[in-house]
């Protein structure tokens, strides 16, 4: 039994601290973003952390936002008439929007992990899932793209969430990898026209000068 208390009250120090990078700031803006993107259907969620995971858990509410990305016809995620109740249904509709949220540019390093929303679920004394602040960050991940893309799909106030910056050097980069492919096509033709001409007849293996 004695070993049993450091390990619980490491635990506690740890989910303290991640409990301190939730942003009940951030959660406002979440939330205001997801009913203006989803419409007033989604309801509002009670204030705080167990509150917002309450929610979101069901996977629902972040399928419609995914879904609402994106135009009609190509929606990613089939969102069931009636909310799964049971908990590997809600997790596999949560797991549903995090490949949707991946597909549409979220990268790993900002994506949450389904356990995040459940696990702590029967705790009492504070509730809430395991890491409601990664929660957070994918959702904020997940705005500031629509924000970027900017491909009318985005309803709110594109002042909740930040462009990333990236994205531009992105569409430069591409333009750049087209004359790059024609230029290097171009050498790799002149290359090879060379090294059959100028090799072959020696009888040795061809020799690549960097």
């Amino acid at each position: 039994m004695a070993n049993k208390g450091p390990s619980y009250g490491m635990s506690r120090e740890v989910q303290s601290k991640i409990e301190k990078k939730y942003d009940e700031e951030l959660e406002e803006r979440l939330v205001e973003w997801i009913i203006v993107q989803c419409g007033p259907d989604v309801g509002r969620p009670d204030r705080g952390r167990l509150g917002f995971q309450v929610w979101l858990k069901n996977g629902v509410i972040l399928s419609k936002l995914v879904n609402s990305l994106y135009p009609d016809g190509s929606k990613p995620v089939k969102v069931p008439e009636n909310p799964p109740s049971m908990v590997f249904k809600q997790m596999e509709q949560v797991a549903q929007f995090l490949k949707a949220a991946e597909d549409y540019g979220v990268i790993k390093t900002d994506m949450f992990q389904t356990v995040d929303l459940f696990e702590g679920r029967e705790e009492e004394a504070g509730g809430g899932g395991k890491d409601m602040a990664a929660v957070q960050r994918t959702l904020m991940a997940l705005g500031s793209l629509a924000v970027t893309k900017n491909d009318g799909h985005y309803r709110g106030d594109p002042n909740w969430f930040m462009k990333k910056a990236q994205e531009h050097k992105r569409e430069f980069t591409e333009s750049q990898l087209q004359e790059g492919k024609h230029v290097i096509g171009l050498q790799m033709g002149s290359n090879r026209g060379a090294s059959q001409a100028g090799m072959t007849g020696y009888g040795r293996p061809r020799q690549i000068i960097s």
